[in-house]
């Protein structure tokens, strides 16, 4: 083997100027939504044990270290090519961008550009040099609109990480200490780049540190220590072909799906305190079973009830079984509609991870079928709601944001009977001081204040595709969520009633922005195919209210013809209450008609009434 070199670099002294590609053999950038939120929750919480808004910005040097491990390099023909590291790389590259652009108005901001890309000739080339993002990067380093449909696999999830860093970097960190954590992230975090000087060599360094199969893993930690102490050889080969069933299950469901099951399960039933959001605060039960769940349970045997060989076997045979198994069925919940368990799709929809412990907090291993199915739809319904109304209040929903609040709820119904669980959730919601007529504090006004920005987007064509599907339901017709929030070709798009064209409004909007911002407001907004949006989206709504009736039914509610020999549609508005009625014009008024109209459907589809009914179910 030729000569290694391993430094540790900072991310400054790695990405400055530096070029890094990628051979066409390489897998595709992968990384989803919970890799990136826990990378950004750990580097936050690492930031935030330092920082101080009084302290100069020199003080950041003095703050502690984080090591983000080590990436492998082949450099061959003059360039440097990554053989391990580069789902860590492009994703501190989405960071830097973010920082980057979140920066752009301040004269103190910390300078990123040299570690995004480098310019030679007047042509700019990123760092993480790969010629099939190259478009997809400059999109989002100049603030523009990339549509990844169609794009390569590496060019979508890039995309879609880019757009989880805006909605999920964390509330904490706001304008003041903004500067602050870039001078951090660039200058104390660190990686550790092994260059080897031929790929032969960079792929045995690869293998020597991954695949030997010397590392256990926290799970195989654990299965080890509970094995160990079943003193029984029957019972210790029954309960290691039951974990090793019930893993392999779980590994068939997804990456890491083991692991992210037993942090759920024991989360959801032993979860007593969390780290508190403030510096030097150390990590409690919810954090270690995050991270160390093997030598957590080892600590707390007695919380667990582990004493003797039964309690160990009963454990595995019992408790794992059942809680694994109901993880399973909410996972497979979240990724396709499952009658009964539609609410857990939905909550997914928004990537809403933090949902899987609190769905198993009620359970017990001692209820019927029947039992844990009325449980899984209360607590879906509660997330449900939860979820709109933080939403058209402009509340986050991080991770980071609501960990703390859903771990005492974890807490609070941990395996509480229905009938217990509806009381509890009931005056939770009731205390969380936010519905759709605003919050509590008045700071917020809810959903008449509601619109279309970049923050909401995501949010608006959830809410829009959840009241379109459920008044096709409730008048009869088939519940198409799904389709509705699908990608591809035939998606659908945020449609605003009123085109973009405020000279056609002067009358009631002599000013242009007021125009913009009624037009955005969600009373205006529509839920229609990509291919409307390109057809008649830019026409007068004289134009295009033909039009809507061939679409779904709450665009088509807007044309006189939905009233006439509807009788589904007819019985649902009679019964409901609700007040649909067709708008021949859309002037401001019928914008705000249109706007009260969308409130009250949502008060009906998210009221807290459902958990009551989900007893009766």
């Amino acid at each position: 083997m030729k000569e290694i070199q391993g430094e540790a670099k900072t991310i400054r002294k790695l990405l400055n100027a530096a070029k890094y590609s990628i051979d066409y053999y390489q897998r595709e950038y992968k990384w989803q939504t919970k890799q990136l939120t826990e990378l950004l929750d750990d580097l936050s919480t690492a930031f935030l044990d330092g920082y101080k808004p009084e302290h100069d910005r020199a003080e950041v040097q003095k703050y502690g270290h984080y090591f983000l491990g080590s990436i492998i390099v082949s450099s061959r023909d003059e360039k440097n090519y990554i053989i391990d590291g580069q789902q860590r790389l492009t994703t501190l590259t989405l960071l830097l961008i973010y920082l980057h652009r979140r920066q752009l108005e301040r004269t103190d901001r910390v300078k990123l550009d040299e570690m995004i890309f480098s310019e030679k000739y007047g042509k700019k080339s990123f760092n993480l040099d790969v010629a099939e993002r190259l478009v997809c990067m400059e999109s989002l380093f100049n603030g523009q609109h990339f549509d990844a449909n169609g794009s390569p696999e590496s060019v979508q999830n890039i995309v879609a990480r880019y757009r989880d860093i805006e909605i999920n970097f964390p509330q904490q960190i706001d304008d003041t200490a903004l500067v602050y954590f870039a001078d951090w992230l660039i200058e104390n975090v660190h990686l550790v780049e092994i260059t080897a000087y031929s790929d032969e060599d960079a792929y045995t360094i690869f293998e020597t540190m991954n695949d030997r199969g010397l590392n256990l893993t926290p799970l195989d930690m654990l299965k080890g220590y509970l094995l160990a102490n079943i003193t029984d050889e029957q019972q210790r080969a029954t309960a290691n072909q039951h974990w090793k069933n019930r893993v392999r299950q779980l590994v068939e469901s997804g990456k890491e799906e083991d692991s992210d099951a037993v942090k759920a399960w024991l989360r959801s039933q032993y979860a007593e305190k969390i780290r508190e959001r403030k510096k030097g605060a150390q990590p409690e039960d919810f954090d270690r079973l995050g991270t160390e769940f093997h030598r957590w349970v080892k600590d707390n045997s007695q919380k667990v009830g582990l004493a003797k060989s039964a309690d160990f076997f009963r454990f595995v045979q019992q408790d794992m079984e059942f809680f694994t198994r109901q993880y399973l069925r909410v996972r497979e919940a979240s990724n396709r509609m499952t009658p009964g368990l539609e609410t857990i799709f939905y909550n997914a929809q928004h990537e809403f991870t933090l949902q899987y412990p609190l769905l198993l907090a009620p359970l017990k291993t001692t209820d019927t079928d029947a039992e844990v199915d009325r449980k899984l739809r209360i607590v879906g319904a509660f997330v449900d709601i939860l979820i709109a109304r933080r939403c058209v209040n402009y509340l986050m929903l991080t991770y980071s944001t609501m960990s703390y609040a859903v771990f005492l709820v974890m807490r609070d119904v941990r395996a509480k009977s229905a009938e217990e669980l509806v009381a509890i959730l009931k005056k939770k919601l009731s205390e969380l001081g936010c519905d759709f007529t605003g919050t509590t504090d008045g700071r917020r006004k809810g959903m008449p204040d509601f619109g279309l920005n970049l923050w909401s987007k995501r949010y608006i064509h959830q809410l829009l595709a959840r009241m379109t599907a459920y008044v096709e339901e409730k008048s009869g017709m088939k519940n198409r969520f799904e389709e509705y929030v699908a990608e591809g070709k035939s998606r659908y798009e945020i449609e605003h009633i009123w085109a973009n064209h405020p000279e056609r409004h002067t009358t009631e909007f002599p000013d242009a922005a007021d125009f913009d911002n009624w037009r955005n407001s969600i009373g205006g907004l529509l839920l229609l195919p990509k291919s409307f949006n390109a057809s008649y989206g830019d026409l007068p709504y004289a134009d295009k209210l033909q039009h809507y009736f061939g679409q779904n039914l709450l665009a088509r509610s807007l044309n006189d013809q939905c009233y006439e020999r509807n009788p589904g549609f007819l019985r649902f508005t009679a019964e409901s209450g609700l007040s649909f009625k067709a708008h021949p014009q859309f002037y401001k008024a019928d914008l705000e008609a249109r706007q009260k109209l969308y409130q009250n459907l949502a008060e009906q589809i998210w009221s807290p009434d459902r958990l009551d009914r989900e007893l009766t179910t």
